[in-house]
């Protein structure tokens, strides 16, 4: 497998009639292990590992709901008052992250309004910040903590 632009996590795998699974943390049960899977997986543990997301305030195929249709979250993240205010779209690493994926997580964010988009194929990462008050969004290097986008510091 690739190695990703993630730090590594060992992943709870086991094989089942020749098909790989994956244990997710959040879901709380074993889910195949797809190349989008892994990078998922990956991400979820690095946000809580290296910047401080709360396991209980990150919702893994979040569904909702866009005029008649359903639609499923890849990520949504969650504020102190259960308020999403992250939506994390994946990719699978040999997947180009493009416009597409910004298009499909901007009409998620229309029902959701989070303040923060985030897009990865677990080798590039793109991180925008949205100002609703100024009607601008701008991209930040960094993966912020979960101080700065729970509303306790300022982002950066």
């Amino acid at each position: 497998m690739e190695a990703l632009n993630i730090p590594k996590t060992d992943l709870k795998v086991l094989t089942k009639a020749g098909k790989q699974y994956v244990f997710d943390v959040l879901r709380r049960k074993y889910v195949a292990l797809t190349p989008e899977e892994r990078v998922r997986q990956q991400f979820v543990h690095y946000l809580m590992s290296c910047k401080g997301y709360p396991a209980a305030c990150i919702g893994n195929e979040v569904s909702i709901r866009l005029g008649n249709t359903r639609k499923r979250c890849d990520t949504v993240v969650y504020g102190r008052q259960a308020e999403p205010v992250m939506i994390v779209e994946y990719k699978a690493p040999d997947v180009e992250v493009t416009q597409q994926a910004f298009e499909q997580i901007s009409r998620y964010n229309i029902r959701l309004r989070v303040q923060w988009l985030v897009v990865s194929n677990g080798l590039q990462h793109y991180c925008c910040h949205i100002d609703y008050a100024s009607g601008t969004y701008y991209f930040v290097e960094d993966i912020p903590p979960y101080s700065a986008i729970a509303g306790t510091e300022p982002p950066t």
